[in-house]
């Protein structure tokens, strides 16, 4: 299982700190925050990105995130499209296999089958211009209330209607908690639609008052990581887990402290022999 180092753990570092924070802290992959790197390219160049990482030893694994993807108007959608392209052919350049991609938030009185045929209907479009720079998209669930697509249930249903080989999952274990999905989707699911695989843990508070700066490093918590982690090896998936924790409290703190912390963390609890 390859660790990656997400950049909303260390949010208040830039891009080249996230880097040499990731590599000092021994992580292979870094998710790179897509807010960054727009930052970084306005007095960078893509090049100059693919040289840094390369120097470092961490592999671009994801661009996280196009926000909001679905249910937009007209004038909103072309921006989410051209969005995609920019993203897509930047991750091209630098060897960056995925771009997350956040369902919409949910309409009043829409029903699940409307969610469905939304969905298919703009990852489909949006798969059609990823393909073109050899990129896919790792569709995202949140489990707030407010998002389209609350649980892994609902989001695999729709990944296997979209039916693309470029078109797959992020299974995050703090939406999974807090949606409620089932442990049976775990189970369902095809590994090789599981293109992303988010861990961090969460507070001990009641399932309704989670938000993303509750969230810990993982082992910390509540979160049912042994028996996600047991679910996940048992479908065979073992590609590699990305640390996203949305904490205030460690956005204050040195990157690079952080990202060691996250990394043993996440070694802890997947029995790779970190050290807390």
């Amino acid at each position: 299982m390859k660790l990656a180092l997400n950049g909303a753990t260390t949010m208040h570092a830039d891009l080249s700190t996230d880097i040499r924070a990731a590599s000092a802290a021994g992580f292979e992959l870094i998710e790179i925050w897509s807010a960054k790197l727009y930052r970084y390219l306005e007095a960078n160049t893509i090049d100059v990105l693919a040289a840094e990482l390369i120097a470092a030893h961490v592999e671009p694994y994801a661009i996280n995130s196009i926000e909001h993807v679905t249910f937009r108007g007209i004038d909103d959608y072309d921006k989410v499209l051209a969005e995609c392209e920019t993203l897509a052919a930047i991750a091209g350049r630098i060897g960056c296999p995925y771009i997350v991609v956040v369902p919409g938030k949910l309409p009043a009185g829409v029903e699940r089958e409307t969610i469905i045929t939304e969905s298919v209907r703009v990852l489909n479009e949006m798969g059609d211009i990823a393909v073109e720079h050899g990129v896919s998209l790792a569709f995202e669930f949140l489990g707030q209330s407010d998002c389209s697509v609350q649980t892994l249930d609902l989001a695999r249903e729709i990944i296997a209607k979209v039916d693309r080989y470029n078109v797959g999952l992020v299974l995050d274990t703090f939406h999974f908690y807090a949606g409620g999905s089932s442990f049976n989707a775990i189970d369902a699911l095809d590994p090789r639609k599981l293109f992303i695989f988010h861990i961090n843990d969460a507070e001990d508070v009641p399932r309704e008052q989670l938000t993303d700066a509750k969230r810990l490093y993982p082992g910390e918590g509540i979160l049912p990581l042994a028996e996600i982690k047991e679910r996940l090896a048992r479908i065979g998936y073992d590609r590699m887990a990305s640390i996203e924790i949305f904490r205030p409290e460690y956005w204050e703190q040195d990157p690079f402290d952080v990202a060691r912390r996250a990394k043993a963390a996440a070694e802890h609890v997947f029995g790779l022999g970190g050290t807390l």
